[in-house]
């Protein structure tokens, strides 16, 4: 039986992220996807790298962390597409984010000079039209976030995997797994439906599905999955170049003129059918937001299954049994966003090495 210095289930972009940090450092990887590479979450995101935009008024370890990760892109992006050959997608162009309401605007005035203090490129664009021309006729004013971007997250995921491969990682698609394997209390490997793989160190970055497989060894995480829903259009010349985001809504600008549009936030259900219901309230606040995106031609629809915890802060860190088993989740719908750090930060942890940036989502938290 083969034996690998790591196993890590999940070939979502956490789980592919960790496996490429890894294979940088020599190890020998087994990276186990139930289905296809980025086929779950990673591969229905529509990829911004929101840091600022997101998070606003939280200057806390989320965000700190979330800072780390954004400014590892640029680099990453020639890194990846040198091993990979694939082109995750990057733009650097900033984000625009509508207030809505008198009390948004105010608290986007609070955001501007907080991030502002902290030496972040926020402020109010009094001339919206001037930026984005094709912006609904009442919006007078937005908040330009010039540090936040996007990437194609069904991209970086794959790009994150196959560069793995080309270090050396191992990947197996349509392998589930279905347990742990423990030997006289001992993680030694994983079981899957028609075998066992032996290793040194396991990694869960399952995404909503690391509950599952956690809680049958008495040690529960305070997770539940929260289906996003996202629709795309196609238009005919470009109607945006920076992506606009507002309260339920946002319009991302991806190649060839194509417009993806999210997304909703249904808690606690796993079940990917896209409602009509859904589609039509986007539809509705993307109209107000770019009215000339009603003249656009139909793509697509779809769903993706994100894991938030109770909290807010995804898990990241070691398991009080097992000290071989590492967890990667909970990253909601910063997941894409964080990818480049968590790789990074699991992999120092298989390592020995410590990170103070870590504390804040240990495991035990809700215990301590």
């Amino acid at each position: 039986m083969n034996k690998f210095d790591v196993i890590i289930i999940g070939g979502g972009i956490i789980g592919s992220s960790i496996a490429y940090e890894l294979a940088k450092r020599s190890k020998k990887v087994l990276l186990l996807e139930r289905g296809r590479l980025a086929s779950e979450a990673s591969g229905a995101a529509a990829g911004m790298l929101a840091a600022l935009v997101e998070m606003g008024l939280e200057v806390g370890p989320l965000f700190r962390l979330a800072l780390k990760s954004r400014q590892m892109y640029p680099k990453l992006a020639h890194e990846l597409r040198a091993l990979s050959g694939i082109d995750i997608g990057f733009v650097d162009k900033g984000m625009l984010k509508v207030p809505l309401t008198g009390a948004e605007a105010l608290e986007f005035e609070e955001i501007i000079k907080l991030q502002g203090s902290l030496g972040h490129q926020v402020s109010w664009c009094e001339k919206a039209h001037s930026k984005e021309p094709n912006l609904g006729q009442h919006i007078s004013k937005v908040m330009e976030v010039l540090e936040d971007g996007q990437v194609d997250a069904p991209s970086l995921s794959l790009a994150f995997a196959k560069s793995a491969e080309a270090l050396g990682t191992t990947t197996k698609e349509f392998t589930q797994v279905d347990d742990l394997l423990i030997e006289d209390g001992k993680l030694v490997g994983v079981k899957t439906l028609t075998e066992n793989f032996r290793s040194d160190q396991v990694v869960v970055a399952a995404g909503a599905w690391s509950k599952n497989l956690l809680e049958s060894h008495g040690y529960p995480l305070k997770t539940y999955p929260v289906k996003g829903e996202c629709f795309s259009v196609l238009a005919s010349q470009q109607l945006l170049e920076s992506t606009v985001f507002s309260h339920g809504c946002y319009i991302v600008p991806k190649k060839g003129n194509r417009l993806l549009v999210g997304a909703t936030a249904i808690p606690h259900t796993s079940d990917k059918k896209v409602s009509f219901q859904s589609v039509q309230s986007l539809m509705e606040k993307a109209k107000k937001l770019l009215p000339a995106i009603a003249e656009t031609e139909w793509e697509k629809a779809w769903s993706g299954i994100r894991p938030q915890t109770d909290d807010g802060l995804p898990y990241l860190g070691m398991h009080p049994v097992y000290e071989n088993l590492a967890i990667a989740t909970g990253h909601y719908r910063n997941g894409i966003l964080l990818s480049a750090v968590t790789g990074k930060l699991i992999a120092d942890l298989l390592d020995g090495i410590e990170n103070e940036d870590l504390h804040a989502f240990r495991l035990d938290r809700h215990t301590s």
